[in-house]
């Protein structure tokens, strides 16, 4: 049996086919390893670590990611096995100093890669959770979204709750990279519903906090009436605010105060009513559509005021920020 380590996660050995004058020293300086043999390479889990002779590994060009040991001598065999995937080469007579704790490093470093290999699947999954378009009558639902990188901590959602009202939010998550997206795909998971906008906010709030994560969500919640046009929203925390636009008239910046999600259970919300005229828009952004223009914050938010009344916002092809837009226009 070998040494095993506590600290070090289970890796194989493969057995060389080959005579290695080296191969106890090895084995005594290697924790955890799980002997195994080429010919039963493919019983054994693909995503672990194995340890094995370069020459093997040339010459049977498994699938397992691979650390190779090679002799003194054989440095054009290491460089052929880097051109084909191998994760380190080391010496059969010469092995790091401490061979375990440079393992851990590998096996961490080899984990990250395969996790920004998964990025863009996750991102395809994660653009598939957003609604789909809906057809209504006098009304039409516009949006924009766009990562930073591959995930996005900007979201939002839309659904009927009958023939005669339509709900929707657009939420920013706190921060970037995975976690905040995961939160984008629980709110789309787990919002219930909800009948109202304050309903909505309040279960998210209540959720957010139950489950003690530390992130804040900023989100702006509505709900259309298709006959009356009337609109009903809240905001938690929102910057931007909500804009109406409506033709021949200045924009209205629909500003409010209140706390993002997350960071009390005693969330106080307010509610708010607008009427769409005809031809009217109302339009919430993430704030990364601030990103695209010059300025203190006051003047970022002056811009893209003026180019969404123009029709004319064009966010750039990389963004340092997430990008999302909804816009509810009434057509007659």
């Amino acid at each position: 049996m070998f040494k095993t380590g506590k600290s070090t996660p289970l890796m194989y050995f493969i057995q060389p086919t080959r005579p290695i004058p080296y191969l106890d020293r090895a084995l005594h300086a290697l924790p955890n390893l799980q002997m195994i043999h080429i010919e039963d390479i493919d019983l054994y889990d693909p995503t672990i670590i194995a340890i094995a002779d370069v020459e093997d590994f040339l010459v049977y060009q498994w699938n397992l990611p691979t650390v190779v040991i090679a002799f003194q001598h054989e440095g054009a065999a290491l460089a052929k096995a880097w051109e084909q995937g191998a994760l380190a080469g080391w010496i059969w007579n010469d092995l790091p100093d401490q061979p375990d704790q440079a393992l851990l490093k590998i096996d961490a470093q080899y984990k990250r890669n395969q996790d920004s290999r998964d990025l863009p699947s996750a991102a395809e999954l994660q653009k598939r959770l957003l609604p789909n378009p809906l057809a209504l009558k006098d009304y039409e639902i516009e949006t924009f979204f766009q990562p930073s990188a591959y995930l996005s901590g900007d979201w939002y959602d839309y659904w009927k709750l009958n023939d005669k009202e339509i709900i929707f939010y657009l939420a920013d998550v706190s921060g970037h990279g995975v976690t905040s997206s995961l939160l984008t795909s629980w709110m789309a998971a787990f919002h219930g519903r909800s009948k109202t906008p304050c309903e909505l906010i309040k279960k998210l709030n209540g959720m957010l906090m139950q489950e003690n994560i530390e992130k804040h969500i900023t989100m702006i919640a509505g709900i259309l009436n298709l006959e009356t046009h009337q609109l009903r929203w809240s905001s938690a925390g929102h910057y931007p605010p909500a804009i109406l636009f409506e033709p021949h008239k200045p924009p209205k910046i629909l500003s409010t105060s209140s706390f993002p999600l997350g960071l009390t259970d005693d969330l106080e919300v307010e509610e708010f009513e607008c009427y769409l005229n005809q031809h009217a828009r109302f339009i919430i952004c993430s704030d990364g559509a601030l990103e695209p223009f010059d300025g203190r914050l006051n003047e970022q938010f002056e811009q893209l005021v003026q180019h969404l009344e123009k029709q004319s916002f064009e966010p750039p092809s990389h963004v340092a920020d997430d990008i999302a837009i909804l816009s509810l226009c009434r057509k007659n």
